[in-house]
């Protein structure tokens, strides 16, 4: 077993025991999708792309991908983005 998934697994067993959430605990991303004018992507890493019709955003070990039409960003932080638009599709690539 790496040394990596030794360290996730130990960290996920702490976050069951201290009920602390998942995705806090292993700094994942977390991803909201409000009906397909909005997506809230949360512990991101930075923008891979930018055009209006293709976001691509840095998570974890992946990449989160957003596609539509006249998207633009919203309310970018050191750990979240929200994209708008009409959203098309979302992809993630790890």
């Amino acid at each position: 077993m790496a040394w990596r998934d030794l360290k996730n697994r130990i960290k996920r067993q702490v976050s069951d025991f201290l009920e602390i959430p998942s995705d806090v605990m292993l700094d994942l991303p977390k991803t909201v999708l409000v009906g397909n004018l909005q997506v809230f992507i949360e512990n991101h890493r930075g923008i891979v792309e930018y055009t209006s019709e293709s976001v691509r955003v840095i998570v974890g070990d992946g990449e989160i991908g957003v596609v539509g039409e006249n998207l633009s960003l919203r309310n970018i932080t050191s750990d979240e983005i929200i994209v708008e638009g009409k959203i098309k599709g979302l992809s993630i690539n790890n």
